[in-house]
């Protein structure tokens, strides 16, 4: 595990309210430095981090219904239509927790019009699960529920709850995930060796604004 590209693992993060012109300017030039093998930037500031990427081999990738989740369902397709309309790879959508709490059938409908409509767009979608605000048996029945609807990635958190990405949870996880999806672990990631802990847990995403600390640190 210690030959591992880290860098391939990190997505550069900015999504504190006050992000600026200059962070979006900023992570885009880290992520062509390091190799990072995405940024993740606020839906308002898509467009310009689409061109600052130009032609780089670096992921856009954009949140919706962020960070609490209870947008209307039609709110969250209209964000990801226009998200990808500026350029955006990927999307990563706070799925409807409270449906979810409430004991509703929502969230699966949800998310599978959001899959289909990023599919048919050629691109991922990425279901923030909030895992903070989880028990096991509901990380487990949210991950099944997620493999119906068709994502491409699970993620563990917003950044912005109690609690962020914890390896017991990436464990279970991909146990109860197929193959096929994904697990993004985000939240709270500050350290090489939480992050190597973390992909060794089962994450193939690391979310972090911590990146270059991360990738300096393996290089030492």
């Amino acid at each position: 595990m210690s030959n591992i590209k880290i860098e391939k693992y990190i997505e550069q993060t900015v999504l504190k309210a006050q992000t600026v012109d200059a962070d979006i300017e900023n992570i885009v030039k880290e992520a062509k430095e390091f190799g990072f093998v995405g940024v993740c930037v606020p839906p308002f500031w898509v467009k310009k981090a689409k061109r600052e990427i130009g032609d780089a081999d670096i992921q856009l990738v954009s949140v919706v219904g962020f960070p609490l989740g209870y947008n209307l369902t039609e709110t969250k397709i209209i964000e990801t239509e226009q998200l990808i309309k500026m350029g955006a790879d990927e999307i990563d959508v706070v799925w409807s927790l409270t449906a979810f709490k409430a004991g509703m059938n929502w969230p699966k409908i949800e998310l599978a019009k959001l899959s289909q409509l990023c599919h048919e767009q050629e691109r991922i979608l990425k279901v923030i699960l909030e895992t903070a605000y989880l028990s096991d048996s509901e990380i487990i029945q949210a991950c099944e529920i997620c493999a119906d609807a068709g994502v491409d990635y699970v993620k563990t958190s917003t950044g912005f709850a109690p609690e962020g990405a914890k390896e017991n949870h990436i464990k279970l996880m991909r146990e109860n995930l197929p193959s096929t999806v994904g697990i993004k672990a985000s939240g709270g990631i500050k350290t090489l060796e939480q992050a190597l802990g973390l992909i060794r847990a089962g994450a193939d995403r690391i979310g972090t604004s911590s990146g270059v600390q991360i990738v300096k640190s393996a290089m030492e």
